[in-house]
């Protein structure tokens, strides 16, 4: 019987992503050399703008409103399989290293191997990483913050130009500066560090695996260090489009906002009263832990180079959803509105016989998809219907891949419910009890210009809410 492949999913998290590297040239050699060797699929988008949700639909290839997983508190029940049920069933080895946050539960329960958190939590805190830091006799990560844009009261003990211990329960602090100890403290490569220790294990089994690193960046806190800090000058980031956006043709939910400096009762302060050099100093900040993420992932691939494996290994590269920071009126982190900036995701793939080489392809992708693709390449499936399709599929001779790509919310910080249908050209989002939106992404790919608001586009509009309505009697239910 013939080997099945192997299988290496990396999953960043809060990814600047759509917009941001059309604004600045973002260092990311080692994703740009793996879809070199494969796909690059422009047009990818998550199921939901939200860690939880967006990570359940990972695993399962459902969408929130059928896997259950809406928002970040809920913890729904697995009452569905996962593709690592499969996958163990198909008698591979599963290992998981890093965040979790996918609600119920740990990888543990799918019978997954590893290092892992099955909360938010913080990497820092972890045991292993207490060793990892005795072997590799490194100090405790230490950091010095240049800005703080957490609400008001919220950690109200992290002081701008101070430097501070990474020991909160929680790694999620809206700030940004320097990682003042060596890369290596970083939780990105002692995840990487971690995985190609396994990889090397993996080297003379005769079980095929599928491993899966979800590092806790490029999320804020940005913290890079400063050979990556270095790389990106503020002085040369340009003012995001979208920054000075009024909001006036936008539904009020792009109004919620908690940021220090830029929010009022938590409504987003128009203009942004934030000067653009720190905007920018943030920026070049975040943008840096990128590049540092990048690099983590690189010695992954890397591992699986030496060991001669990546040939027989289907790779996929992608992130769980997008990063508001700057956008429409001046962001931070990101909230239930359907921005491209939270929705758009990279997403990059490698199978060597099985994909072409080297592709920028515009085919309208989803993040449910992961679950059936990586299924299908093992040669099993689900046993219950999914959302998702199979992006193997899309090469085969016959395919009629969607015309439309389905997003959904429920809210984050508070309740709100929104639906996204977009095509090759335009993006309508329905909002319950607030403005419709619809935009061409060709022509205002910054979405500044609401044609919902337009009546020349009413034949448009009014079909887009057609095949929103149908999808979601056909597919939602």
């Amino acid at each position: 019987m013939e080997r099945k492949p192997n299988i290496l999913l990396i999953v960043e998290d809060h990814q600047a992503y759509y917009g941001h590297e059309q604004n600045c040239e973002i260092k990311r050699p080692h994703y740009r050399k793996l879809v070199s060797k494969g796909v690059d699929f422009k047009r990818a988008y998550c199921s939901t703008p939200l860690c939880c949700p967006s990570r359940r639909s990972l695993a399962t290839g459902l969408y929130a409103s059928h896997h259950g997983q809406i928002n970040n508190q809920v913890s729904a029940e697995f009452t569905y399989d996962t593709y690592m049920d499969r996958l163990k069933k198909e008698g591979y080895d599963i290992f998981y290293y890093g965040k979790w946050h996918a609600g119920k539960g740990t990888p543990a329960d799918f019978g997954a191997e590893g290092v892992f958190h099955g909360d938010y939590g913080n990497p820092y805190l972890m045991p292993s990483y207490q060793k990892y830091l005795e072997d590799k006799n490194l100090p405790f990560p230490r950091a010095f913050v240049e800005h703080n844009w957490c609400t008001p009261e919220w950690i109200s003990d992290i002081m701008e130009n101070k430097e501070y211990r990474l020991d909160r329960e929680t790694m999620n602090e809206c700030v940004s500066g320097i990682l003042t100890t060596p890369k290596e403290t970083h939780e990105a490569f002692y995840l990487a560090y971690e995985a190609c220790r396994k990889l090397e294990e993996c080297r003379d089994s005769q079980k095929p695996f599928c491993m899966r690193v979800d590092f806790w960046g490029p999320h804020q806190p940005y913290f890079p260090t400063k050979e990556y800090a270095e790389l990106y000058n503020p002085e040369e980031i340009g003012v995001y489009p979208s920054f000075h956006d009024d909001l006036s043709q936008k539904p009020d939910v792009y109004h919620f906002e908690g940021g220090k400096g830029i929010s009022e009762n938590y409504r987003i302060i128009t203009p942004n009263p934030v000067a653009w050099d720190v905007w920018a100093e943030t920026l070049a900040r975040c943008y840096a832990q990128i590049t540092l993420t990048d690099e983590a992932g690189g010695m992954i691939l890397d591992k699986l180079d030496e060991m001669g494996l990546a040939e027989d290994t289907l790779i996929i590269w992608t992130a769980d959803h997008g990063d508001g920071i700057a956008c429409h009126g001046g962001h931070f982190d990101k909230d239930a509105y359907m921005a491209e900036e939270v929705l758009r995701i990279p997403f990059g793939m490698r199978f060597d016989g099985r994909i072409p080489a080297g592709e920028d392809s515009q085919a309208l992708v989803s993040n449910v998809d992961l679950a059936p693709t990586v299924l299908s390449a093992a040669g099993t499936g689900f046993s219950q219907k999914v959302d998702g399709l199979d992006l193997l599929s899309i090469w085969k001779e016959g395919t009629r891949w969607r015309k439309n790509v389905y997003a959904e919310t429920f809210g984050h910080h508070f309740k709100h419910r929104g639906w996204v249908m977009a095509d090759a050209k335009y993006k309508y989002v329905k909002n319950n009890d607030q403005i419709e939106e619809l935009y061409d992404l060709e022509d205002d790919p910054y979405e500044m210009r609401n044609l919902a608001l337009d009546i020349r586009y009413e034949d448009i509009l009014e079909r887009k809410r057609g095949e929103l309505k149908e999808f979601l009697r056909m597919e939602i239910g």
